[in-house]
């Protein structure tokens, strides 16, 4: 691509403002100074970082993000995988739930919570009558040993859940800044 400067602007000062100013209507993009970039990069390198772990309080806010004011009752949800896992890399994980799978009373929605994981929202599914069954089967990162909670969400705005703990020996998801 070729850029044409209008003769008029060649022999025209170029201030702060640029040439657009004079009704040229030609523009400039702004010129980082390396000044400005060494600035930059100062503040960015001393800066702390935030952690790159979720907590169990913003788990809980996950949670309440995705339920709102509904209460969340224990059963009728089964979470199933292993309690201790060698690598986090590849957790099976399985959550089932009891229901008719009717269009009058069905699963509408599978969540799944983890309370160390960078991300404490790891996954929803959404389910219909046509499905048949409320199963969802998957692998997960598990970043280190904690707690997992599935809840299911019914088409009679209901919640049900269950929770797990697991004991991880090598961890996944870890971003260590340093």
């Amino acid at each position: 691509m070729k850029i044409v400067i209008p003769s008029e602007a060649r022999d025209l000062s170029w201030s702060l403002k640029g040439p657009s100013a004079c009704g040229l209507g030609v523009t400039t993009m702004p010129v980082t100074t390396r000044r400005a970039f060494l600035a930059g990069a100062t503040i960015v390198c001393v800066l702390p970082f935030a952690s790159a772990h979720a907590t169990p309080e913003a788990m809980a806010a996950a949670i309440k993000e995705v339920v709102g004011a509904g209460t969340i009752r224990e059963g009728k949800v089964k979470l199933d995988l292993p309690p201790l896992v060698e690598n986090g890399n590849t957790v099976p994980l399985t959550v089932s739930v009891e229901s008719p799978m009717t269009p009058a009373d069905h699963v509408k929605a599978i969540h799944v919570f983890n309370e160390k994981n960078p991300q404490p929202h790891v996954f929803s599914a959404r389910l219909g009558p046509q499905n048949g069954r409320a199963v969802i089967t998957t692998r997960i990162k598990l970043a280190d040993s904690q707690k997992i909670i599935a809840i299911a969400e019914t088409s009679t705005g209901q919640f049900f859940s269950a929770s797990a703990d697991v004991i991880v020996t090598l961890a996944a998801c870890i971003e260590d800044v340093t």
